[in-house]
């Protein structure tokens, strides 16, 4: 018997939300289209920096950056915060307070008149939002226990579509009505998720949840905590080795494709591995609901430490764009994995803030991967990263291996 299955059995039976396929599929349009809202700036952020008064293209750069990672580094900091507070008052209410705060948010980027003004509304983006990381526990918490990995891996096939596709609309929609016009439409489009959220989605109550919630701590409650500590740490390093290599991606690849094309084949690059893992996160996490979460992430952090040493050494863009791909497919099923170990782990009432930290985690690998990737690439070199990555990896597949058979085989 499983550790995860003696949990289960000393638990009280939980009721299993009637709704939980229309709360799957209303997070699921919700989480893409806020995604959507929050990348779709990429390709037009500099020239909005500049439209704002800012001349020096270093600076226009600088700005770029800062209001680009504020969002992020504010919603490292809440994310337990709303985690906490959904365990406490409704997942639900964490949804319609997000999908709210987003839609004032991105309007009003889109009337700022400074860049400090832009660097502000990123950062309250970042602090009232996390529609995304909400719609993960909620459907974490909603979802049968034997569906979950299933339902996590389908909303963050969602969640990386929202990625990929943000990018390409922040280049096609500017020309046409213009940057400001982009960002009200973006406000307008949440708005509408927020109206969806808060009819459609319905969420079992459970008073004796939210009881056991306000009377302990999330973190004090659980009564085995290595489950919970090895997914933030497996959390934290994915994330530090996936975005490790993006500093480096367009530099690399300069280094065997011709000048002109430089760009185009560099984006290639960087899409392969999010349409991998949008392509493989259901089947993996139904397989994982079928084998065992433990084995699927042991095994696919494995193989994309091995995907890693080839990298280092190609000598052609299709070369890494096929190796980035399989890599995307192989590292697809971690994150809906890693949450349902969490959630088969952790109390009910301690489900939100343990997953908040989760996220929180996994942002500051976000933040912190490409300074590590871009000063080892800049004074090693960049064969070193892709090296390194993979180290990081195996790491993170035998401490995974170490762990799950003692839970497994007991």
């Amino acid at each position: 018997m499983t550790a995860e299955t003696r949990w289960d059995a000393a638990a009280p039976a939980e009721p299993e939300t009637a709704y939980w396929m229309r709360n799957l599929i209303i997070c699921l349009i919700g989480s893409f289209t806020t995604i959507v809202a929050m990348t779709l700036l990429l390709p037009f952020l500099p020239l909005y920096v500049e439209e704002l008064g800012v001349a020096d293209k270093a600076a226009i750069v600088q700005w770029s950056g800062i209001a680009y990672g504020a969002t992020f580094f504010a919603a490292a900091f809440v994310a337990p915060l709303w985690g906490r507070l959904g365990d406490i008052y409704g997942r639900k209410l964490m949804l319609v307070r997000a999908s709210l705060g987003m839609t004032v948010a991105i309007s009003l980027m889109g009337m700022a008149g400074s860049v400090w003004e832009l660097v502000a509304l990123r950062l309250f983006t970042g602090l009232a939002g996390g529609y995304a990381s909400g719609s993960m526990v909620l459907v974490a918490t909603q979802t049968p226990k034997h569906r979950s990995a299933w339902a996590l891996g389908v909303l963050s096939s969602g969640i990386m579509a929202g990625n990929l596709v943000g990018p390409l609309i922040g280049g096609a929609l500017p020309p046409v009505i213009g940057i400001r016009g982009t960002f009200l439409l973006a406000g307008g489009v949440i708005f509408f998720t927020f109206l969806a959220t808060t009819f459609l989605i319905k969420e079992e109550k459970s008073p004796a949840r939210k009881k056991a919630a306000k009377a302990s701590g999330s973190w004090t409650s659980i009564p085995d905590k290595q489950p919970a500590i090895a997914m933030l740490t497996i959390g934290l390093l994915l994330m530090l080795a996936n975005m490790s290599i993006e500093p480096i991606i367009t530099v690399y690849v300069a280094q065997f494709v011709d000048g002109a094309n430089v760009t185009m084949i560099s984006g290639v690059v960087m899409a392969a591995a999010a349409l991998g893992s949008i392509l493989s996160a259901s089947w993996l996490g139904k397989l994982a609901d079928r084998i065992g979460h433990w084995t699927v992430i042991t095994a696919a952090l494995a193989a994309a430490a091995l995907m890693l040493i080839p990298q280092a050494f190609v000598t052609s863009a299709w070369q890494l764009i096929v190796l980035r791909f399989l890599m995307g497919i192989a590292l697809g099923g971690l994150l809906p994995c890693i949450t349902a170990v969490i959630r088969l782990n952790v109390p009910d009432a301690a489900a939100g803030g343990i997953l908040g930290l989760s996220i929180s985690s996994q942002y500051v690998g976000q933040v912190a991967g490409p300074v590590m990737g871009g000063f080892v690439g800049g004074h090693v070199g960049m064969r070193a990263v892709f090296l390194g990555t993979c180290v990081l990896l195996a790491i993170g597949a035998i401490y995974c291996w170490w762990v799950s058979p003692k839970r497994e085989a007991e």
